[in-house]
């Protein structure tokens, strides 16, 4: 028997999961649980060099 291949982010959006998915973020946000753009941009940009920055966490 053929194995099902693994789901992709290309696969069609499944509108339930996407509905649930947005409420999430926008229970996410209206928390104040979220990481600011130039957070994740210092982090990101520091990947992969000697001064690596952690993770930046919610606040």
């Amino acid at each position: 028997m053929i194995a099902k291949p693994a789901s992709s982010i290309f696969d069609p959006a499944d509108d339930a999961e996407e509905a649930g998915a947005m409420a999430e973020t926008e229970a996410d946000v209206t928390a104040g649980r979220m990481v600011s753009h130039e957070a994740v941009s210092w982090w990101f940009q520091s990947c992969g060099t000697p001064n690596e920055l952690l993770l930046p966490e919610c606040r």
